[in-house]
């Protein structure tokens, strides 16, 4: 049995009570993501499980964050670590139980903390039962349940159509003499969406954890759900709209436009039956993944507008390479809510599938823990809800992991030009001095970093801290309403300051952000700015103008 030793914190005020009777809790919330294989291991065997997560939702609740989210825990044989479900209801015992799941839940709820679990309806494991019948012959009450066609008569694929994991994402099969879609492992087959008994059977599924007292669902891969019937062939990219968001640089997937194999209408109507379903389940809510190099805010757009379908979501704007600009984050949050006005966004710099950002962005900064705070005071003063990735509040960065370590298909596939999503997804670092950095009395699953041990919760603990800082600025989110409900007016500034105001009805606070690494002053229109409690020390605000040291922020309401 792994002992859990206790690390101190108190818990902050923020979640407790501000959405108990709130439908719209989501509205505005922070979400903090848990990769469950990662994040605490209760029994030794080096993997992470539901009991241990269970044991740190104290830690979690001392954050201020409103709600959880779990990447998959279901059975499933683990090519893709859980996003290849074979039973859609019950727990994979690597992770314990459905009962250890509902202690989870309740203990989470006593705590203030919602819930949120992924949902990974795009596509099953061929280890799923459907699948296993579908494939059995052409004639079968599932074999219409997964995307299925003939050969063209040289016996090549139904169409160019690529696999994210590489490759074309078509995979013969020798029962059916028939080939089945794949848009990532040929262990992934496709759902075909365009049958309404598949569309009925996937809800069902959906309202059975509703039924257990889930909160909300992230869903994955959002605009996979449908594929275009005729089977087009994707047209070419040219190679300058190429955008290595979504895939990496070295995949030919980023040659493709592709207009066909996703991001079809007919999601919208599913979309529609997914919310009615929600809605009947009061202060439900869920957020989509949508994954489209050249398309994602208006897919976004799409999918949130007009309050009959998901209730948010994100794209890869801020999970790219590309630069974290005052411009950068300007144009990407005016862009959304230019395209859809009643729309909702939720916004992360990190998640389970990209590098770290504390890596992607902090590596090039002077005085990497200044930077981090700045982003964290950025993500948390921005329209819209948002999802930190755990270890975000201790400034993880991505790990370098030798190819022997290696546990991603897609990292193996590509190696070493791109090494994977392994890097992000080590162990979480409890202590310093615990064996496993107290994720795990026995060997890790992903080697835990040694650079990572220094950042562990058991030395952040102190005043003047990221993981502190973290912790002010989510107290002082949940304090203000402007900022997380309110909307957001950009000004214009200039020296790498980022300068908005957050409104509500009768109240508003200006926020302005230095994004680089220099002092910069700025001149402020009126004189009458009262500032409220700043995340950090040395700001001005003096005969008009504002002056803020390197990656500093200032918040201040108008008038006296």
């Amino acid at each position: 049995m792994n002992v859990l030793h206790d690390v101190p914190f108190e818990h902050t005020p923020g979640a407790l009570s501000r959405h108990a009777d709130d439908p719209d809790w989501w509205r505005g919330a922070v979400i903090y993501q848990i990769y469950p294989r990662s994040f605490q291991d209760s029994n030794g065997d080096g993997i992470g499980d539901l009991k241990g997560i269970t044991q740190r939702l104290p830690y979690i609740a001392s954050l201020g964050v409103d709600a959880i989210w779990l990447s998959p825990f279901f059975k499933s044989p683990m090519l893709d670590f859980g996003y290849d479900v074979s039973d859609y209801r019950d727990v994979d015992p690597m992770f314990g139980s459905l009962a250890d799941f509902d202690a989870m839940i309740t203990e989470a709820h006593r705590l203030g903390l919602k819930v949120m679990i992924d949902q990974v309806i795009s596509h099953s494991s061929d280890k799923h039962p459907w699948f296993i019948e579908s494939r059995q012959d052409r004639s079968n009450p599932r074999a219409d349940w997964y995307v299925w066609a003939d050969a063209k008569p040289d016996g090549s694929p139904p169409n160019n159509w690529l696999s994210i994991f590489g490759g074309s994402a078509w995979q013969w099969d020798t029962a059916r003499c028939q080939y089945y879609l794949h848009n990532f492992l040929t262990s992934q087959p496709d759902l075909n969406f365009h049958n309404g008994e598949v569309q009925n059977a996937l809800l069902d599924t959906v309202r059975f954890w509703l039924d257990r007292g889930v909160d909300g669902f992230r869903l994955d891969t959002i605009n996979f759900y449908f594929h275009s019937a005729g089977l087009e062939d994707n047209p070419p990219l040219s190679p300058e709209k190429r955008n290595a968001s979504i895939a990496p640089a070295v995949n030919p997937y980023n040659y493709q436009e592709h207009l066909y194999d996703k991001n079809q209408p007919e999601n919208l109507e599913f979309l529609k039956r997914f919310r009615a379903l929600l809605d009947e389940y009061p202060g439900t809510t869920a957020v989509g993944e949508v994954g489209d190099a050249q398309r994602g805010l208006d897919i976004v757009a799409q999918y949130t507008s007009g309050g009959d379908k998901v209730h948010m979501c994100y794209s890869f704007d801020f999970l790219s390479q590309e630069p974290l600009t005052p411009e950068r984050v300007r144009e990407v949050i005016e862009a959304f809510y230019s395209k859809a006005s009643d729309g909702w966004a939720c916004w992360s710099f990190s998640n389970h599938d990209v590098v770290r950002h504390a890596s992607r962005w902090a590596d090039q900064v002077h005085d990497r823990d200044a930077f981090l705070k700045m982003t964290a005071t950025l993500i948390l003063a921005l329209k819209g809800s948002v999802c930190l990735y755990q270890g975000e509040e201790l400034g993880l960065t991505e790990a370098v992991l030798d190819l022997k370590d290696l546990q991603d298909p897609y990292g193996i596939q590509f190696w070493p030009t791109f090494k994977g999503r392994d890097g992000c997804r080590t162990p979480m670092v409890w202590s310093q001095k615990e064996p496993g950095a107290g994720f795990s009395s026995g060997k890790p699953w992903l080697p835990v970093p040694p650079e990572h041990l220094h950042l562990a919760v058991s030395t952040q603990e102190k005043p003047g801290s990221l993981l502190s800082h973290y912790r002010h600025m989510l107290d002082f989110r949940a304090e203000n309403p402007e900022l997380a409900k309110g909307d957001i007016r950009f000004l214009e500034a200039r020296d790498g300051v980022l300068v908005f105001e957050r409104t509500l009805p009768g109240s508003s606070i200006l926020v302005a952000i230095n994004m680089s690494g220099n002092p910069a002053s700025l001149p402020l229109a009126g004189k009458e700015h009262r500032p409220l409690d700043n995340m950090n020390a040395g700001p001005r605000f003096e005969d008009g103008t504002l002056h803020l040291p390197a990656y500093a922020s200032w918040f201040a309401r108008k008038g006296t």
